[in-house]
């Protein structure tokens, strides 16, 4: 389907007129006119027809754009605003735990009609997020035509990538408005239902067993050494198969492993998974190392279901099954007859793999797919045997390959084989230098996924240092697949995720700078909470817990001791799909409950405060994994040191002004030293103490001048400054000078400056 008819289906019909003119756009770069190694188009193409379509593209269009996503989205808050207004009346005061408005009829009726707003609400923000998405992949569509139409001449998609990484519209995270419109959902519909309270689903996986928050990051080139040396430092390397290694002293490689992703020749999943759309699936077939070694193969379905979890169905095949699999003829028959013919318990098991087998070979011939791409990418692992209550894996040397044959001309992959044999079979590896061009894309950066499970866990401060640092920049819901497509496959869908917009950006920081942002996002955060905290009396809102993916609720200073408890009638915060991370509620003692209101919104704008001995204590007998050791230095302070030129300019400008001053008192000692005759004795004291203190200012700036050096070397906190010198200095001239007045005044002798 062509871009402009995917446009004309996704308008949302009241904001109509608010859409990219795409129609405009081709009109302006006159797609139609012929083109050909003649270039009768571009003799015709002046610069006057450059100048209009980039001002069209570059400022009308995307100006226009812009400027409605931040005037929806401030209505939106401000609408949200509102509905707290309005359901403040109705939530426990502060001092008797009574609210204001007691009528049970009146407090029906308003939640009524603030449930309708939030409905309505709620639904223009799933819209604006779709608008935003749309208008972001027209105007890199519309790049797209020109460059391809006008390349010789002109290109403009680095300039457009420039101004759109300059704007909020394609990147602006609506979290915490979900998360204010979660509380008072909840907040409405336990009035609804007059206090009757669901229960708990016993399925759903509690904090500390059996559910992992995953959080993924993007590692520049510059920093995959750095960040290594320093997990290794806390976290051993994972070794695969310690048994593949045939000599004792050699340690195994890190594995490469190869993913190959399927989908239709409609990119119907890649569509699903960017939209985020319920109940979207994934299958790929995975294997570590080269497929002539005859490796495990994995044929793997993942949903992700309406909860934002995960549910995987997975089987082992051989490489010689594999075709036989995905066309329906092979459903390990062999293999159940003996487990049922063995027993031993092994008859359940023997159903649970015919119930997998059933599933995957009906999901594939119902949606007729097909290998699409392959990931091929390194895997160093860490991990402390026997505890996997912290595991990190960083992906590096990231490959991503075509693997379709949907061009019967020139197929990537041999439509009658399930993967590419020209890599394959002679093992071919990174960077794959014999794969045409357009086929492959090589990711610049690593892949550092973190896996968290338990409350010592989330709250390792070597690991939250780790991931609020300069090191790693957070690349929430990123996934391989959706990449590679977007990448490889532009052509063929209409859809792109985000992140494709930072990918021309430096994703290095400065150490300091990176530490700023995320104290400007704590205080920003706390700014959200404190909106809502009050609909549930002495306790704050549950959306001060830290959603996983967020740097803030990664900083070590936020504490559980100073977070408050959530609220049991509280839904679900807004989460990142189950692929990336699971959300988790940490339970707090009961203590929690009777603390006045005015600590928990203290404690919400000031995290790092501890209004307690006990909560000071309790802080700082944190308990670290097995193997953990509390860092001696924080991550910012461990790498290379970078210092403005100014910094030292200004250090050597202050020393060359303490010469200068040495200079001045010692020609003024020199010539009232001469001046003075062998009988002024006077005036040859005053001479000398004038000396000394020249010596003074010169001995005083070259120690200072050291001391500051290795104070800004160091990234000391101290303060640079030291008044100790130019007082020394100033004192002793007026004493001097005053007591040569004195004597001239006095005249007690004779002077060698006497006027004729």
């Amino acid at each position: 389907m062509r871009f402009g008819k995917t446009l004309k289906n996704s308008i949302y019909s009241p904001w109509s007129g608010k859409y990219i003119d795409y129609h405009k756009l081709k009109v302006l770069l006159r797609e139609h006119d012929v083109t050909g190694d003649g270039s009768d188009s571009d003799t015709q193409w002046t610069e006057q027809d450059e100048e209009a379509f980039v001002q069209e593209l570059i400022n009308v269009q995307v100006d226009k754009v812009n400027a409605f996503q931040v005037e929806t989205s401030q209505q939106l808050r401000e609408r949200t605003s509102a509905c707290e207004t309005k359901l403040r009346p109705l939530a426990p005061s502060d001092e008797n735990e009574v609210p204001t408005i007691v009528d049970e009829n009146e407090r029906k009726t308003i939640a009524s009609e603030v449930l309708q707003e939030l409905d309505g609400i709620t639904k223009e923000v799933s819209e604006l997020e779709k608008y935003s998405r749309i208008n972001f992949t027209g105007f890199l569509k519309a790049a797209k035509k020109h460059d391809r139409k006008r390349g010789a001449r002109y290109r403009v998609k680095p300039l457009l990538q420039v101004r759109l990484s300059q704007l909020p519209f394609n990147s602006e995270d609506y979290s915490p408005l979900v998360r204010r419109l979660s509380v008072m959902y909840s907040f409405v519909r336990e009035i609804s239902s007059q206090g009757v309270v669901e229960p708990k689903d016993v399925e759903a996986p509690r904090f500390g067993q059996d559910s992992y928050s995953s959080l993924k990051f993007w590692v520049h080139s510059d920093n995959i050494l750095e960040v290594k040396t320093y997990i290794l430092r806390r976290l051993p390397v994972l070794i695969y198969n310690p048994g593949t290694s045939k000599e004792l002293e050699t340690l195994p490689d890190d594995p490469t492993i190869t993913s190959l992703y399927f989908d239709t020749p409609q990119f119907d999943l890649y569509t699903q998974k960017v939209a985020r759309a319920p109940e979207a699936s994934s299958l790929r077939i995975r294997w570590t190392g080269n497929l002539k070694d005859k490796p495990a193969i994995f044929l793997e379905k993942k949903v992700v279901t309406d909860d934002d979890r995960s549910k995987e169905v997975k089987v082992q095949l051989k490489q010689k099954h594999v075709k036989e699999f995905l066309d329906g003829e092979y459903r390990f028959d062999k293999k159940l007859h003996r487990m049922t013919d063995m027993g031993n318990g092994e008859s359940e098991q023997a159903e649970s793999l015919k119930r997998d087998v059933d599933e995957l070979q009906s999901f594939i011939k119902e949606h007729q797919v097909q290998p699409m791409l392959r990931a091929n990418y390194t895997r160093t692992a860490f991990q402390i045997p026997g505890d996997d209550r912290i595991r990190i894996s960083l992906d590096t040397n990231l490959a991503l390959i075509r693997e379709d044959s949907l061009d019967e001309e020139r197929p990537c992959r041999d439509a009658n084989e399930w993967h590419r044999t020209d890599i394959d079979n002679v093992g071919m590896e990174y960077p794959f230098s014999t794969v045409r061009t357009g086929e492959i894309a090589r990711f610049p950066y690593g892949l550092l996924e973190i896996k968290l499970r338990g409350e010592s866990a989330h709250k390792a401060e070597w690991v939250n240092d780790l991931m609020v640092s300069h090191l790693v920049k957070e690349a929430p819901r990123f996934s391989k697949f959706v990449h590679g497509v977007a990448q490889l496959f532009e052509d063929y869908v209409n859809s792109f995720p985000f992140w494709l917009g930072e990918m021309e950006n430096d994703i290095r920081r400065d150490p300091e700078t990176a530490f700023q942002q995320e104290r400007e996002r704590i205080a920003k955060r706390a700014e959200d909470d404190m909106a809502v905290g009050s609909f549930l009396g002495n306790r704050a809102s549950p959306s001060v817990k830290p959603l996983v993916g967020s740097p803030i609720s990664r900083l070590p200073d936020v504490e559980s001791s100073t977070r408050p408890r959530p609220s049991p009638q509280a839904a679900p915060s807004s989460r990142p799909s189950a692929l990336e991370g699971v959300s988790h509620e940490v339970p707090e003692s009961s203590e929690q409950e009777d603390r006045p209101v005015t600590l928990s919104r203290l404690a919400a704008l000031f995290p790092t405060f501890s209004f307690s001995r006990a909560s000071r204590v309790q802080q700082a007998s944190v308990a670290l994994p097995p193997g953990v050791r509390e860092p001696g230095t924080w991550i910012k302070d461990s790498g290379p040191v970078k210092v403005e030129s100014k910094v030292w300019l200004a250090n050597q400008r202050t020393f060359i002004k303490w010469l200068h001053v040495s200079i001045l008192l010692s020609s003024l000692s020199l010539g009232l030293y001469n001046a003075a005759g062998k009988t002024n004795d006077i005036a040859r004291a005053l001479a000398i103490v004038y000396t000394c203190f020249a010596i003074f200012s010169a001995a005083w700036g070259w120690y200072m001048y050291e001391k500051r050096s290795r104070l800004i070397r160091q990234r000391s906190g101290r303060d640079l400054d030291n008044t100790f010198g130019p007082i020394v200095v100033c004192i002793g001239l007026a004493v001097a000078l005053v007591l040569n007045f004195a004597f001239k005044v006095g005249g007690t002798r004779q002077w060698p400056f006497r006027p004729d």
